[in-house]
């Protein structure tokens, strides 16, 4: 009866679908990097460039090998209204891994896309860290951006969807002025990304005031994200200031006041 039992119970257990464990690694990390029409071609090269720099640091390297697996898994995004996978999720363990993700950056450069959905970032990001196969002891999102969100589902819901599944979000405001037209700048846009896009455990905002120091924090960001410390809220504001309220439609609504001035005779 015994044996009748077991061999059921087997037949039972085979029936049942595989289940492939995830491919274990310290972090999970989508880089989401903002190409809209905003940004000027020097600025995506900049971009791509800084970041294969900020990759074959030492500093980052030491960091991936800082945590209990020394490894992480990551995937670069290039997202403005719709999002475009320049890398796709690759583990990083070794200089040379690190390497060949960097070149893979600057083998070529594509135009801008269009206009600027920091909510459709998150949301890309938060999915494809769902379904990719890798089950990180820690997941995160970089969003950069050189404005407020102006497409699709407002920033804060997005925000909240994201954290929601337990993601941490990073910013990495470019408060720069040389494509972005002076209707969509904003001089405060680090206390927009402070109030509006970043959140979770250790969440912080890296502000870039010039394209000359954006491969610097890209490293400094990389190292923070990728070292493993306690989870303290962290924000690294351009200025030291007081958080406050802020419009998080400040986007949608500078938008309209565009459409509109289209719409007059």
């Amino acid at each position: 009866m015994a044996a009748a039992l077991l061999r059921v119970v087997a037949l039972i257990f085979l029936a049942l679908p595989a289940q492939a464990d995830g491919i274990e690694v310290d972090l999970e990390l989508v880089l989401m990097v903002d190409v809209s029409r905003s940004m000027t071609e020097r600025e995506l090269e900049i971009q791509r460039r800084g970041y294969a720099e900020a990759l074959q640091s030492d500093a980052v390297y030491a960091a991936v090998k800082s945590g209990l697996l020394q490894r992480v898994a990551m995937t670069y995004v290039e997202w403005a209204g719709t999002q475009r996978v320049v890398v796709d999720w690759r583990v990083l363990e070794t200089r040379d891994d690190l390497a060949a993700f960097a070149n893979t950056l600057t083998a070529e450069f594509n135009p801008a896309l269009r206009r600027t959905s920091i909510s459709g970032a998150l949301l890309y990001g938060a999915e494809t860290i769902r379904t990719n196969p890798y089950e990180g002891l820690r997941r995160v999102i970089d969003v950069s951006g050189d404005g407020p969100n102006n497409q699709g589902r407002p920033v804060r819901r997005a925000r909240d969807t994201v954290l929601a599944q337990g993601i941490v979000i990073n910013g990495l405001p470019l408060m720069t002025r040389e494509g972005m037209g002076a209707q969509w700048h904003l001089d405060d846009l680090d206390r927009y990304y402070e109030a509006c896009v970043i959140g979770g455990p250790g969440s912080f905002v890296i502000p870039v005031l010039d394209w000359d120091d954006f491969a610097e924090a890209v490293r400094r960001k990389l190292v923070l994200e990728m070292v493993s410390r306690p989870a303290t809220a962290q924000i690294i504001p351009a200025q030291q200031l007081q958080p406050r309220a802020y419009d998080c439609l400040i986007g949608e609504k500078i938008w309209e006041q565009i459409q509109r001035q289209w719409d007059q005779p």
